[in-house]
This record gives structure tokens, C-alpha cells and sequence, in this order.
């Protein structure tokens, strides 16, 4: 490129000086460059002597064909420049089946009021592959954990967060807690990851020791999602995972169980470090403005009330709570019966005159209770 341009600018000025001043490089400079290109030509471009500077007829031909292929690299290179420095084109976004959701559409939808003139295509890849579309240039950004440590890729700024949860059997003693501590992890079998899945990430999603040293086994092989929650449900393994995955994981056989002494993982912008651009560098720009820093939970709004808060989640389609049940004279609790529709306990008469005795059956919620008698 240099050589081309030293070429060009002294064939038109026809003085090496001139040429240098309009380059803005020594005189040196400019003759050293004419004299390497003359070299890989292998013949004479300008006929040299103390008082003119002129083409020679290889020279002129030279200039002919560079000229038109110049002015063609120069358009590239405008095109290019432009397109580094606009955000408007086609900005293709991938996600995984667990990492769409509220803080992705909310993203697109600022990102695309901002950018009217960005076409935002979403694109689903595989949970277990999630790289390989970035790095076959399927898609420009992935919203994925920012757990990375690939060298040819960045983690961008965070749009969400997510704590952390542990799926289990209905039947697994670990199911009756209210919350699990990792340490309560030790010796419970897990899964061995995919063989594409990547290491970092399955370390921080599913670690192999708990935090006092004590090794969580992994015992089984698991191919894709599908095959750790029949694996769970089964009662061959728990899987830590993250509390979103209550939106997806519609079953009455796995209870999800929040985890004490896990860091939450945060959610956000993957890209490959060759095709940043100036769509993504945008993107980043209004998710960095959505989700401040200075705010690390950005799915902020009000707790509820304790008494209304669901200390542990039931993967179907309505949390496990726990009701109030009221205070009754005489009467001690003595098991719960979920069903679809209400929660039931049975209590049995403590200290009753004996023609009273009998099963009280207490139906209703934490806000509402029947009491039905029977004899």
C-alpha cells in the first residue's frame, strides 16, 4: 500500500520532494519505497536525473493499471471505515433455550429504538455448543453466562444476573430443605459435562469441590439438557444450575432448591474479539446504560413480605409455598398432602374428650384455611 501510493504520488508530481511533502514522509523515505517496488517489478519506473523526473514506458503502463485498481482499494477502504464506524447493517443476536428471557427482549427492544436503522435478527444455538455459532460467524453476539475464558472471545457488559439453584428428585432428602448449602453438595453425584461444553463455564455452573475442599463426584454422562433432567428426575444426580430455569422446567418430579454459598452468575454480551464492530460496540453502549454498574442485580424490585416469600421453587407451574396454618386449639399438624389445587394438612386432637376425637383436615393457603372435622 505504501509503495503504491509513493508510486503514484511522484508520478503525478513528477518530483520526489513534492511527493514526500504530500505524503507527509521524508525524501528518503519516498525514494527507498520507489526503489524496493522497482525491485519487485524488475524494471525501471522513473528516469532519474538533477533536473527532472520522468515515467518511462514501463512506468506508464504501471500507472494505467494501478491507477484504476487504487481508486478501487480506496472505495473498500471508505466502505470499511464506514461500516467500523455506523451501527446501521444486520446485527444477528444468539441465545441458548436458558439464557432467553425478560433481560434479552428488553435489551433488543431499547437497542432497536436507539438504532432504528439496525435490523436485530435472534438466533437460537445449541446449549451445549453455544461458541461455535461466534466462531463460524453464524451470529455477531451471544447472550450467554460470562463465565469465559477463551482467548479469541470477550465478554461484554452484564444485563441480568441469576441466583443459584440445585435441581433434585422430588424424592431426595435434599428436596425438604428449605435451601441447600453447597457444602450439603459434597458426595452427591453430578453430572460429567458435554465433551463441547466449556470447561470454565461447567466448573462455575456445576464446581467439582465445594468451597471447604470437599469433592462433588461427577458420575454420569449427559449429552444434552434433556438427559440431566431424566437423570435428576431419576434420583442418579442433582444438578446446580440457575433459578431461570424454573421458567423452562415444567415438571412435578424435580424441585428446584436455592443454593447457599454460591455466588450469583451474571448474564450478558459474548463476542470474537476479529469481528467487533461498531453494531456490537452500540450494543454494549445501551446494555451498559440499561444495567449500570453501580446496580449488580438489575431485575431490582421490591421482596415481597416473608410470609409470601418461596423459600423453595417447584419446577411445575406454580411454586412450592408453604402455608400459615392457623392456630387450633388441640390440634398438632401431623403431615402435608399437595395436590394441583390446595395444600392439605392433617392434624389429629391432642387432649379432646374422647367422643370428639378425630381427623381435622385443613385446606386453603397461607391467607385463607378451612377446617373440616371428621369423625
Amino acid at each position: 500500500m505504501a509503495q503504491a501510493e509513493a508510486f503514484l504520488a511522484v508520478a503525478e508530481e513528477l518530483h520526489f520532494g513534492k511527493a514526500a511533502d504530500r505524503l507527509h514522509v521524508s525524501q528518503p523515505r519516498v525514494s527507498r519505497l520507489i526503489a524496493a517496488l522497482e525491485r519487485q517489478v524488475g524494471g525501471v519506473l522513473f528516469e532519474r536525473t538533477s533536473r527532472r523526473v520522468t515515467l518511462t514506458p514501463l512506468g506508464a503502463q504501471f500507472r494505467g493499471e494501478l491507477g484504476a485498481a487504487y481508486a478501487q482499494l480506496q472505495a473498500a477502504l471508505d466502505h470499511a471505515r464506514r461500516a467500523a464506524r455506523e451501527a446501521a447493517g444486520q446485527l444477528r443476536i444468539g441465545f441458548t433455550n436458558t439464557t432467553e428471557g425478560p433481560a434479552l427482549s428488553r435489551l433488543v427492544a431499547v437497542f432497536e429504538a436507539r438504532h432504528p436503522d439496525c435490523q436485530v435478527t435472534l438466533q437460537e444455538v445449541p446449549v451445549t455448543e453455544m461458541y461455535a455459532a461466534l466462531r463460524t460467524g453464524e451470529i455477531d453476539v451471544l447472550i450467554h453466562w460470562l463465565v469465559v475464558d477463551e482467548p479469541d472471545l470477550t465478554p461484554g457488559p452484564a444485563i441480568d444476573r441469576q441466583d443459584r439453584v440445585v435441581a433434585v428428585a422430588v424424592s431426595h432428602p435434599l428436596a425438604r430443605q428449605e435451601t441447600v448449602s453447597v457444602e450439603d453438595l459434597a458426595g452427591q453425584p453430578v453430572a460429567r459435562p458435554p465433551a463441547a461444553f466449556p470447561p470454565a463455564l461447567w466448573e462455575a455452573l456445576v464446581p467439582a469441590d465445594t468451597p471447604g475442599g470437599q469433592p462433588i463426584p461427577q458420575a454420569h454422562d449427559a449429552r444434552s439438557l434433556h438427559e440431566v433432567w431424566a437423570l435428576v428426575a431419576r434420583g442418579l444426580i442433582v444438578h446446580p444450575t440457575v433459578a431461570s430455569t424454573a421458567q423452562l422446567l415444567r415438571r412435578d418430579d424435580i424441585v428446584l432448591v436455592p443454593i447457599t454459598g454460591l455466588p450469583p452468575i451474571r448474564l450478558g454480551l459474548i463476542w470474537r474479539n476479529a469481528c467487533y464492530n461498531a453494531r456490537i460496540r452500540a450494543l454494549a453502549t445501551t446494555a451498559r446504560s440499561i444495567y449500570p454498574a453501580k446496580h449488580p442485580n438489575p431485575r431490582s424490585r421490591p421482596a415481597p413480605p416473608p410470609h409470601r416469600t418461596a423459600q423453595r421453587l417447584r419446577s411445575g407451574p406454580r411454586p412450592l409455598l408453604r402455608p400459615r396454618w392457623p392456630s387450633l386449639p388441640g390440634l398438632s399438624p401431623t403431615r402435608e398432602i399437595p395436590d394441583d389445587h390446595h395444600t392439605y394438612a392433617m392434624a389429629e386432637a391432642e387432649s379432646a374428650p374422647p367422643a370428639a376425637t378425630g381427623t381435622v383436615l385443613i385446606s386453603g393457603t397461607s391467607a385463607h384455611c378451612r377446617v373440616h372435622r371428621r369423625r
